[in-house]
């Protein structure tokens, strides 16, 4: 009865278990109180997923725990932690206790035995070190010695029974069929699969070639978990199980500042440049200057003081600081500065997830806000396409939640007979930004030209553009066409100088008629002035002969008085007198 209550009061509460990605799919981690099977093949995990439990929770939430070995001893386990970032040694002496309880190999059984007196030494150890967590590894190992199955079910539940009773969550680990990892419940303690209340598979396998590692919740009582299978990498912090944005997860805060791309006309194409945090996705075939064009962008990030992280799968650092210097983009004092890290595939190399871990590891430890892939769909030879796909989705939802601006190139399908099909890895529709690079071929020579294919939230030109590449550095030419097509590089350059010529001809041509006509212009004005001074003499000329004309009739009216008079041929009558 004790133990029921314990576990009504305790069922809907759980363990954070600290490993990055496995909280979020149990939604919150492990059942308080509660017994959970660990199972999987060699490899796959299971000492360290059970070790990093107690390390994280003595770490991050002051739950001490107790380790009990039944397979290495705790000094094999301790060194081989080492490699892990935990500050294990600091555990030891009050949040963490290793036991070792290993069947020694020359062990000659007689008679029967049970687990009570290593409870009984257990429980002392709780007691005084008010343990909360703790883990049974390789628990098959000492069952193992056990006549039959009857008595290894007896003994399962005494240790069921025990862990209820004193409310510790506890981790058990088995061994599984490294063949067939998910058939558990036919093995020989399949049936613990229905006594816990939490079971996790591990799998570890080969695809292709490449080591991959999935792990999945197999059961939960009591609460919602995600049934699918996650992949999931051990590193320098533990394991580092891969998710993506689940529901209720806040989502991403978006801004519309700008930064450059580090080409000034590309930013005008793109009204501004690209938004900050936001995903760049740059495709091409080979030669068509997808580093050189995240490398403006990585060369004016640091100019601004950014601190940038420049992946590349292709070629070494110190090649691809040389190779870009060719263009004008000098990264090299950028590193020296230590603004900006270039790592090579030397760096980042294993499986596609391990790739990721490592990408994300680097990031933070640089504290970088932008951030080049050269070129992302490498990760698709680490395994097949699936996976690839699933690690480009959650570095794209990763660097978007971190705020990272990420510029991202990717190599175009080859045999597709268009240029803009889609990538290797499909990331054209999680980008949002997709520049694309091409080779037009004319008149015996192959020239770079670039469009925007999209770009989600903002304005940007619809045209080709010939992307030209000079010891200057990198520029885009203005649109030229003759004829409905686009000409580039020595046509353009024919065509363009013809169109001088003609310019040129044509100016002269216009200055020449200029000048024809202001001359005639001038002819023109003289001989209107000398029409104008001759209608003005004749107007002069009119009004004189009008003058005369009158003053000689006036002249000759008074003339033929005065001759009458002179004669006395006309005598004036008398006036008469006017009567009163």
């Amino acid at each position: 009865m004790k133990a029921d209550r314990r576990r009504t009061a305790t069922a809907s509460r759980k363990v954070p278990t600290g490993i990055s990605g496995f909280d979020e799919i149990t939604g919150g981690g492990l059942p308080r109180g509660r017994t959970v099977l660990v199972q999987g093949g060699p490899g796959s995990g299971k000492t360290i997923f059970g070790l990093q439990f107690l390390v994280n929770g003595g770490r991050y939430f002051k739950e001490p725990g107790i380790f009990v070995a039944f397979e290495e001893t705790s000094q094999r386990i301790m060194a081989n932690a080492e490699s892990f970032n935990w500050g294990l040694q600091q555990l030891l002496r009050k949040q963490l206790l290793f036991v070792d309880a290993q069947p020694h190999p020359d062990l000659a059984q007689s008679g029967d035995f049970d687990l009570c007196g290593m409870l009984a030494g257990l429980e002392a150890q709780v007691a005084a070190q008010k343990t909360r967590r703790i883990v049974f590894d390789a628990l098959d190992m000492v069952l193992a010695l056990l006549p039959d199955i009857a008595a290894r079910r007896r003994e399962i539940y005494r240790l069921h029974a025990w862990l209820l009773d004193h409310a510790l969550t506890c981790v058990v680990t088995l061994k599984a069929a490294p063949d067939e990892p998910t058939s558990i419940t036919q093995q020989p303690y399949g049936f613990m699969q229905f006594m816990v209340d939490c079971s996790i598979i591990l799998n570890h396998s080969v695809v292709l070639g490449v080591s991959q590692r999935n792990l999945r919740v197999q059961k939960y009582r009591g609460s919602q978990f995600d049934e699918n299978e996650s992949p999931f990498v051990i590193g320098r912090s533990g394991f580092d199980v891969a998710i993506m944005r689940t529901p209720g997860r806040a989502d991403t805060q978006v801004t519309h500042e700008r930064v450059t791309s580090g080409v000034k006309r590309l930013d005008t194409m793109l009204s501004g440049g690209y938004y900050r945090g936001a995903c760049v996705l740059i495709t091409g075939f080979p030669g068509t200057a997808k580093t050189t064009l995240s490398g403006a962008f990585a060369d004016a990030a640091c100019r601004r003081g950014e601190r940038t992280l420049f992946v590349s799968f292709d070629s070494d650092s110190t090649e691809v600081i040389r190779n870009l210097s060719s263009v004008g983009i000098l990264l090299n004092r950028h590193v020296k500065s230590g603004v900006l890290r270039v790592v090579s595939s030397r760096t980042v190399h294993g499986s596609a997830e391990m790739c990721l871990v490592s990408i994300k590891e680097i990031a933070l430890a640089h504290d970088a806000r932008c951030m080049v892939i050269d070129p992302v769909s490498a990760l698709s030879q680490f395994g097949n396409e699936t996976i690839a796909y699933g690690v480009a989705e959650r570095l794209l939802d990763w660097s978007k939640a971190e705020r990272i601006t990420l510029v991202c190139t990717s190599l175009s399908n080859e045999i597709s007979e268009r240029a803009e099909d889609d990538t290797l890895l499909h990331m054209s529709a999680m980008a949002d930004t997709w520049i694309h690079l091409n080779y037009l071929v004319q008149a015996g020579e192959r020239n770079r030209g670039m469009s925007i294919i999209k770009s989600r939230g903002t304005a940007h030109s619809n045209q080709v553009r010939e992307l030209i590449l000079s010891d200057d550095g990198v520029t885009l030419a203005d649109i030229f066409t003759a004829g409905g097509e686009v000409l580039m590089g020595t046509m353009r350059w024919e065509k363009e100088s013809a169109e001088r010529v003609a310019a040129e001809v044509a100016a002269v041509a216009g200055k020449l008629k200029g000048v024809t006509l202001d001359a005639e212009q001038a002819e023109l004005g003289v001989r209107l002035k000398a029409v104008q001074t001759e209608l003005l003499a004749k107007q002069i000329e009119k009004t004189l002969l009008a003058r005369t004309t009158a003053s000689r009739k006036a002249e000759v009216l008074r003339g033929g008085v005065r001759m009458r008079e002179l004669r006395s041929g006309d005598v004036a009558a008398p006036r008469r007198k006017r009567r009163q």
